[in-house]
């Protein structure tokens, strides 16, 4: 990817010249960052709300594919998908901390695409970056993010709060990210076969950034405390809305019946899976990596959002014993089954 450019050697920086190099761009944005990169550890300061801590590894063969993720985007990505585990807990994240692990064959050069989508994403989400690591690899290329936000006591949302009679509610729209993938991963195949033939993305846009820069849902976390709504339940959709919404209903210990008519797929998604041959509606189910927030109201709540052409009413909690369900557009009622991402699928 560098070969023909100038080429800067990491060895020649060092660990802590090279962090020196990439971070000196960073700048600390809040007043919870009393210390940033440059000690032993960061220091926070919240004397009045509750910390919020998540973390996300990214694995090179496992989470991406080097052949068509650019560099940049994959550390915007690499931040979002974890800003968003904040944001399903109802939080504001804050600050990040940042490592990687390098194979020999990264130059600084290709780093520092990683660390402009990094800066990025701070930058579009108000984040600072206050630590990290780097490290060599001999297993390609590794990310680690962990991400901190706050919220008050009373703003916190678990998986475990939904209550029967609650509304199902998702921002977005599902199913593109997906969709997205089979398309990048037919292109490769096809390059792969024939490197002269050259990518056809043509009127793909939309779904190939849902995959390749995913947008974590802060604005959501902003409209309920707009709306002063505070959901019930909540989760991001990073392995499938029937994955996701039987964690809901896990540990809540309910059950819950959603409407396939009700579930959002943008247009491209539904036209693109059926070129492909897929259905849209278990692309919405099973695909995973949206990273839409999912999440359930009191009725209570229903005529504050109603409106809002963001977020979908796509069912509603019901007793354990009714198990988790969806009705078809045919009226059939259908068994919810969790077929999304793991992260051991062989």
């Amino acid at each position: 990817m560098f070969e023909n450019k100038e080429r800067t050697d990491l060895a020649e920086l060092g660990e802590f010249g090279l962090i020196d190099h990439l971070t000196t761009n960073f700048k600390i944005r809040h007043e919870t960052s009393v210390k940033g990169i440059g000690d032993d550890a960061a220091v926070l300061n919240s004397p009045d709300k509750q910390v919020l801590i998540s973390t996300d590894l990214l694995l090179e063969g496992v989470h991406f594919d080097l052949a068509y993720v650019p560099l940049m985007h994959l550390g915007y990505k690499a931040v979002q998908v974890n800003l968003s585990d904040i944001y399903a807990m109802n939080g504001i994240a804050a600050q990040i901390t940042f490592s990687i692990g390098l194979s020999s064959k990264f130059p600084l050069e290709a780093v520092e695409e990683i660390y402009k989508g990094v800066e990025l994403a701070c930058n579009q989400f108000n984040i600072d970056l206050i630590g990290g690591d780097t490290s060599s690899s001999k297993q390609g290329l590794v990310i680690s993010v962990t991400s901190i936000g706050y919220a008050a006591a009373g703003d916190v949302v678990y998986r475990n709060g939904a209550n029967e009679g609650d509304l199902i509610c998702v921002s977005g729209d599902l199913g593109g990210a997906y969709v997205g993938l089979q398309i990048l991963e037919r292109e490769k195949q096809i390059f792969l076969e024939n490197p002269k033939i050259q990518p056809d993305l043509e009127g793909k846009d939309y779904i190939i950034e849902r995959q390749l820069k995913p947008e974590g849902r802060r604005d959501i976390v902003d409209l309920l405390a707009q709306m002063k709504i505070v959901p019930t339940s909540m989760i991001d959709v990073s392995d499938g809305l029937a994955s996701e919404l039987m964690h809901i209903c896990k540990q809540s210990e309910k059950g819950c019946t959603i409407y396939e008519e009700k579930i959002p797929i943008d247009p491209m998604t539904y036209e693109t899976a059926r070129e492909l041959g897929i259905d849209p509606t278990v692309c919405a189910l099973n695909g995973g990596e949206d990273y839409e927030l999912l999440f359930t109201i009191k009725q209570a709540d229903y005529d504050r959002l109603k409106h809002d052409v963001d977020i979908s009413i796509i069912g509603h909690i019901t007793d354990q014993a009714s198990g988790c369900r969806m009705v078809s557009k045919s009226n059939v009622v259908h068994e919810l089954k969790a077929q999304g991402w793991s992260a051991f699928k062989k």
